[in-house]
């Protein structure tokens, strides 16, 4: 794990020699990104655009024959949701109601009702062994985590505190829908915050995502050496687009 951050540094070290960025490349890595997060994000939790369509909806506005319209939707709340992270990204840490904002964002399209609104549902994750909390915990679980988040950034490595707050945030899963969408764009946020790029989680990895954040329920070391790696390989890809 050492070997892994200590690498992250050194990237981002060499990131930042090439900081400040003119403003068209900052907007062209933006919307890079854009398109990268919102299309894996989305293709990890099933939705069937690819990258290539992803940037269609996003740049063109134009459904794509054949495909769901929530699949649509989800790329359009996504986008926007994706914008909010930048407007935070500016300020230190967040709270419950940029969370639910992002959740808002995300999901309103889909169920206005139910978007940034805590559920009031039992809900299960197929796959895990491991219930989640009833509906009556999810207010006072999400005051907890974030005071508990605000004591994690002070004692680790800012890429390790993005991990272990998508962590949490997946395990309280404090809304109906869209958990793992938020949960990576909270971790996004925290990796902005922080001064790194945007980290992408390759869809092709889902399995080993996946069974990443079920260990984390006992031993979080492999979930947060995944999300490290994740963020390596996200570095690397930047430091392609900036030298080119």
């Amino acid at each position: 794990m050492l070997e892994i951050l200590s690498e992250i540094d050194r990237l981002q070290e060499e990131i930042n020699s090439f900081r400040p960025l003119a403003p068209n490349t900052l907007k062209q890595l933006k919307e890079y990104y854009r398109v990268g997060l919102t299309y894996s994000s989305n293709a990890l939790e099933g939705n069937s655009l690819t990258e290539t369509e992803t940037k269609v909806v996003l740049e063109d506005g134009i459904t794509i024959g054949g495909k769901p319209i929530k699949d649509y939707y989800e790329a359009l709340g996504h986008s926007e949701a994706y914008d909010y992270i930048y407007k935070l990204s500016k300020e230190r840490g967040f709270t419950e109601n940029d969370i639910k904002k992002l959740h808002k964002l995300f999901y309103h399209r889909i169920d206005e009702a139910r978007s940034g609104r805590y559920r009031k549902e039992k809900v299960l994750i197929s796959g895990s062994k491991y219930p989640l909390p009833g509906p009556e915990k999810v207010p006072e679980l999400m005051e907890g985590f974030i005071k508990k988040m605000e004591g994690s950034a002070k004692k680790n490595h800012p890429v390790v505190y993005s991990a272990l707050a998508h962590k949490e945030l997946v395990f309280i899963h404090p809304f109906v829908d869209g958990n793992g969408r938020v949960a990576r764009l909270l971790m996004n946020l925290i990796l902005l915050q922080n001064g790194y790029c945007i980290a992408l989680i390759p869809p092709i990895l889902r399995r080993d995502y996946i069974n990443a954040l079920e260990k984390a329920h006992t031993d979080d070391k492999e979930f947060s050496e995944f999300i490290s790696r994740a963020v390596r390989e996200t570095q690397k890809d930047y430091l392609r687009l900036l030298r080119g």
